[in-house]
């Protein structure tokens, strides 16, 4: 079985990941195609460790593209074999900005709160 691959939303209907890969694509198409390429490969659990993976703790991990800068889309696991992209950035630094971190796992808790709200709706 496959994975699934999706990004989050806010409550507003905003995709930041989307937003992050649609302006990555408009300044460095060749880091968008691989990053692309990564997220395609999270389909398959293989992938889910390093060079492409690594573990950031707290329940996120990073899809990592090393390229003219460093270019990471922070994710999560789900039940039902699904991943949630959060956050994506770029930077020059081997380490992720601890504000990201901090904005990514932000994002994650927002995820699961509006999908525990949502099944309590029933």
């Amino acid at each position: 079985m496959e994975f699934r691959v999706e990004f989050y939303e806010t409550g507003a209907g905003g995709c930041p990941v989307r937003d992050f890969l649609d302006e990555l694509k408009s300044s460095d198409p060749d880091d968008f195609t691989a990053v692309m390429a990564g997220l395609s490969k999270l389909r398959n659990r293989e992938y889910h460790r390093e060079p492409l993976c690594k573990a950031l703790g707290n329940g996120l991990y990073e899809l990592r593209h090393v390229g003219k800068l460093n270019t990471r889309v922070l994710w999560f696991f789900v039940k039902n074999r699904r991943i949630i992209a959060v956050h994506g950035i770029r930077n020059k630094g081997r380490a992720i900005p601890v504000h990201d971190i901090k904005r990514a796992s932000k994002r994650m808790r927002d995820w699961h709160k509006r999908a525990r709200d949502e099944k309590n709706k029933f």
